[in-house]
């Protein structure tokens, strides 16, 4: 037999030999193992906020489906009363010894929160991320192009400010991976129109009095003052209230993050003048089913993105 010949037969004797194998082979559904047991997934957000009670109605609607399929989980909220990384990491530390079948994490801190993460992974524990980016190690839920919104955000501002004029940010928690991007997508946009100058720079530490109290401030010492970007879900509505109160609302153009109702409000009244939405319902409900549909053994998606979308006030309206 010429060689030609032997090493085509050899190689359609291989592939029907493969063939064979993925027709017959291994059961790949032996690899998951259904809910037996009742599972316990707990979240640590940055802070206690309106913004994630909505990530919190998400994620006990992914509960009550399981519940429905004969799986019992129990869906737990450790919520720091303020955005403060110490706490935020202690309480992180103590939920790690609660041993739960999953923990999800929306980082305050990457530098500091990867580090107990890892020490989370090594005990055992079942770790993934929402709303905050933390690092590419662990799994993620949520708007991961903070930097677009950002860019996004102020692109649009420039429209309605007629490319010109003095505007100011409020610029959340300073540590915050998704306030930076975003703050630093909004002056990369800005850069590209020289007569917009950016005045101030504020933290407001996700704390809506503070918001409110900075921005009264920053209008009496800029009252040239055309547009505020707010990089969270507070600070346009504490913006938004400071603007208003002084009689300025229109004159002073606000974009910021989400649609919480007030937010919504703000936007029908014209004090506020676009928001990006992000889908946080989301992020809960699929937070919860990655860390259930783990622990039976499947794969899950490292990188879940939400989206965000740009809210206006023709949006409300027509």
């Amino acid at each position: 037999m010429p060689c030609r010949l032997i090493a085509s037969t050899l190689f359609a004797t291989t592939l029907a030999t493969s063939a064979a194998h993925a027709a017959g082979g291994a059961d790949q559904s032996t690899l998951i193992h259904p809910m037996t047991k009742p599972q316990t997934i707990i979240f640590v957000p940055k802070v206690i906020h309106p913004w994630y009670e909505v990530v919190r109605a998400g994620s006990m609607f992914a509960a009550q489906e399981y519940k429905k399929q004969g799986i019992e989980v129990n869906v737990i909220w450790d919520q720091p009363p303020q955005a403060d990384v110490s706490d935020q990491n202690a309480r992180i530390e103590t939920d790690i010894g609660r041993h739960p079948d999953g923990l999800v994490v929306s980082c305050l801190d990457p530098a500091t929160n990867n580090q107990v993460l890892d020490e989370a992974v090594k005990a055992g524990v079942n770790i993934s991320t929402f709303n905050s980016f933390c690092a590419d190690r662990f799994p993620f839920v949520g708007q991961k192009d903070s930097y677009q919104d950002g860019y996004d955000l102020a692109e649009y501002l420039a429209k309605q400010i007629g490319d010109k004029g003095s505007v100011g940010i409020l610029s959340g928690s300073l540590t915050a991976q998704d306030h930076i991007r975003r703050i630093q997508g909004f002056k990369a946009a800005v850069a590209k129109h020289p007569n917009i100058k950016i005045v101030f720079e504020q933290p407001d530490n996700d704390d809506l009095d503070k918001a409110v109290q900075i921005t009264e401030n920053e209008l009496q010492a800029q009252p040239d003052l055309v547009g505020i970007f707010g990089c969270n879900a507070s600070n346009p509505i504490g913006a938004a209230r400071a603007v208003q109160n002084a009689g300025k609302s229109g004159k002073i153009k606000i974009v910021g993050l989400d649609d919480l109702p007030e937010t919504i409000q703000f936007i029908k009244d014209g004090v506020i003048t676009a928001t990006m939405a992000q889908r946080q319902w989301e992020q809960g409900y699929w937070s919860v089913v990655y860390a259930v549909a783990k622990n039976e053994g499947h794969t899950i998606a490292m990188d879940h993105e939400t989206g965000s979308r740009l809210i206006t006030r023709a949006d409300l309206t027509n």
